[in-house]
Order: C-alpha cells, then sequence, then structure tokens
C-alpha cells in the first residue's frame, strides 16, 4: 500500500495582467501564503519542485528558475528540481513532490509553479506556444487536425477570426467533436458563460465579468466555433503547495489536512482520433481512480483544463462523469454549475480565473483544497467530500502531450 501523502498548505496570488509584479515577488507570496497555512517555516522544506515554462523566452532565464526564485525567501540548499511539461507543468511538478515523499526522501516538500506572460513586447508573449507540439512537423499536425473538422465546414462569415495556432487546433477538435455528436455552439457558450460566473465569485481570478450564453455567442471570434470568451488568456501568477508524509505530519500542528488519494501522469499516444476510450486524460482518470480506490461518481467537485470551452466538455467525458460525445448536453442540462450534480471549473476555470502555465495545476490543487475545507466562501460546493483535477499540457498526434489527474480527498 503506497504511503498516504498530505496536503497541509496552499497559497495563490491573484491571476491576471501584473505588468508590475516580478516574478520572484509572485513566487514569495504564495509560498509565504503556503507556509503560513501549513504552519511551517522556510527550514521545514526539506525538497523543493519548481514549475516554469515561460522565463527562458520573457527573460532569458534559463536552467536555475528555482533556485533563483526561491532563494531570496530562504529556500536553499535543499534538493530543487526545475519542471517543465507544457501546461501541464505545476501539476508534473506535484506528482514528482508526491512520489519523492513516498519513497522516503524526504517528510516535508513544496511545489510552486509561477508564470510572468505578459510582456511589453507581444512578440515574446506570442512565442511562448510555438513549441508545445513538434516542431519539426508543424504543417503536418495542422493537416491532420484540420481533417478532423472538415466534416463540419465552417459556416460562410463567420471567418478566419483571429490567428492563434493553439485555439485553431481545439476549434478543428471541436468541429470533429460537433460533427460526430452533435456538440452545439451554444453548449459551448453555456460552459464558458457558466465559467464566467463561477469566477466572479473567486476574487483571485483573473475576469470578473458575469457573462450570458448570448455574450459568448457574441464575443469576438477566435477560431470557428470558439470566440474569445472560450478560450483561456495568458495570464502571470503564482500558487504553492505544501505536502507531508504522516511522519512530516507530526512535525506540525494545528494544520488542516487534505489527502491526496490519486495522482497519474502519463503522455500522449499514437491512437487515432476516433479512438476516444484511448484519450490520454481518459487513461489517467482510470488509474487516479484505481489508485483512490473510487469512482467518477463519487467525486463531489472538479477541476479541469478548459484552455477553451471545447476542451471543458472533452475533460468531463474523459473523466466519466458522462458518455464520451454527451458532455455538451452535460453542459446545457446545468450539471456542472455551482448547484449542479457535478460541479466544474467553480474556481471559474482557465477560460476566466486565468492560465499562467505553470502554476496553472497548482491553481486547481488551491481551488480543491479550499472546497475540501470547506473555505470556498460563496462558490462552496456544498458537503464536498472527493475532488478531481486533471491537467494537460502540449499537444502530440491528436491529444495533449502530457496529462495529470489528481484525487484529493477530506
Amino acid at each position: 500500500m503506497k504511503e498516504e501523502i498530505l496536503v497541509v498548505g496552499a497559497g495563490m496570488t491573484r491571476f491576471g495582467r501584473l505588468l508590475d509584479r516580478s516574478l520572484k515577488s509572485l513566487v514569495a507570496e504564495a509560498v509565504l501564503q503556503a507556509l503560513k497555512d501549513a504552519n511551517c517555516q522556510a527550514i521545514d522544506i526539506e525538497a523543493a519542485f519548481f514549475s516554469n515554462t515561460t522565463q527562458s523566452i520573457i527573460e532569458g532565464q534559463h536552467l536555475i528558475r528555482g533556485q533563483i526564485a526561491l532563494r531570496e525567501i530562504g529556500i536553499e540548499s535543499v534538493p530543487i528540481v526545475n519542471v517543465e511539461n507544457a501546461c501541464a507543468s505545476g501539476s508534473t511538478a506535484f506528482y514528482q513532490a508526491v512520489n519523492h515523499l513516498r519513497a522516503g526522501a524526504a517528510d516535508i516538500a513544496l511545489v510552486v509553479g509561477a508564470e510572468k506572460m505578459y510582456h511589453e513586447d507581444r512578440l515574446k508573449s506570442s512565442a511562448i506556444f510555438d513549441g508545445g507540439w513538434d516542431v519539426h512537423e508543424t504543417e503536418a499536425v495542422a493537416e491532420r487536425l484540420a481533417s478532423i473538422g472538415a466534416g463540419l465546414p465552417t459556416p460562410e462569415g463567420r471567418g478566419p477570426g483571429v490567428t492563434s495556432p493553439f485555439m485553431q487546433l481545439y476549434a478543428s477538435l471541436a468541429k470533429g467533436h460537433m460533427n460526430k455528436f452533435g456538440t452545439t455552439e451554444r453548449q459551448l457558450a453555456t460552459v464558458a458563460a457558466k465559467n464566467h460566473h463561477h469566477s466572479t465569485l473567486n476574487p483571485l481570478s483573473q475576469y470578473q465579468n458575469d457573462l450570458s450564453v448570448e455574450d459568448v455567442l457574441a464575443g469576438k471570434l477566435i477560431a470557428w466555433p470558439l470566440t474569445l470568451p472560450m478560450c483561456s488568456p495568458i495570464s502571470d501568477g503564482a500558487a504553492a503547495a505544501i505536502l507531508c508524509t504522516k511522519r512530516g505530519l507530526r512535525r506540525l500542528s494545528d494544520v488542516r489536512p487534505v489527502r491526496v488519494l490519486g495522482c497519474v501522469l502519463v503522455s500522449g499516444s499514437s491512437r487515432a482520433w476516433s479512438d476516444p476510450d484511448e484519450h490520454l486524460c481518459r487513461r489517467a482518470a482510470d488509474k487516479a481512480y484505481s489508485e483512490a480506490g473510487v469512482g467518477p461518481h463519487d467525486m463531489s467537485v472538479a477541476e479541469v483544463h478548459d484552455a477553451s470551452a471545447f476542451a471543458e466538455i472533452v475533460q468531463i467525458e474523459n473523466l466519466r462523469f458522462c458518455e464520451i460525445g454527451q458532455g455538451g448536453w452535460l453542459s446545457e442540462r446545468g450539471d456542472t454549475a455551482l448547484g449542479g450534480r457535478i460541479p466544474v471549473n467553480p474556481s471559474g476555470g482557465l477560460e476566466s480565473k486565468g492560465h499562467p502555465i505553470g502554476a496553472t495545476g497548482l491553481g486547481q490543487i488551491y481551488e480543491l483544497v479550499q472546497q475540501l475545507r470547506g473555505e470556498a466562501g460563496t462558490r462552496q460546493v456544498a458537503d464536498a467530500r472527493l475532488a478531481i483535477a486533471e491537467n494537460g499540457g502540449g499537444f502530440i498526434g491528436v491529444e495533449e502531450a502530457a496529462a495529470v489527474v489528481t484525487i484529493l480527498g477530506r
């Protein structure tokens, strides 16, 4: 039986366009919050895992980002591991910390993710995503994805939209899903409107504007069927968590631990788009459920990687909250809204809370810790006992290159 790992501290900055903040200041804010929450000091940290993907592009800071960012708040000398795994970097760092503790290499570990994605030079910001797929096969990737959406041509007058390679990717997959299962534009808009409403209840969200389904449908076209409110922005921000073993817990006092019941990392495969049962996130979810000894019907709340509204629809299918192809209908019925059968992204999700790549997965963990402790305020899911997070990133074949699914319990 695997040793039980506990989350004893969590911290998060506001996500958004924070041009007046440095990466170091964001890291310090999130980590100091987490330390206070865990009622421990920097000297208690025995290992640290630092998630960041953009500073080499934005600032030219390569190789030792974690050592530099953590040194100023007194975390040094201990093992510090720098983690980069596309948009799944934060949850990958969390996964590594869990296994580091399970291996007996430490009893208290810090995980932190941080990004500064906004820059006065917009070309630097736009270059962030250029390496998210195989750069040697860019044209082949585009052609393969276009073929998936070819069965549902873009309506006349609804293109070409704004140049955004990753959103064009999601748009092609969305069109394929719409053509095969009957998913509609309105269902996509329902997802986005729900998440924008949830974010008005979260003071740390990048956006605080409530949008109706009609507002979302009328938004600026990015790549049909996706409008701007259906797409995640770039963001600055940081999030952190402190994990420990049962031995480490005995060194702490007055903490409110949350249990890590399952944490699974998988990579994309060469599957065919027509074989959704082998989607990497579905494989990760099944393994996480098995590791935790629970099932999808046991979940109280979920945070999923909604880089677009369509992505949320696919991920609630992958997490087995409904049959494949039924995610749009589940969303339209209101099952995934606060007060629904399985609330999804009560934080506002990536679409509205924000998406600072290296911090995103840990932002999900922060939200679920608050939910399981009953401390999420007006967005609290009643009697939340079990929670699941799905965080994916990059692109390979017809799916994400990496994905982590984590199950937490109180």
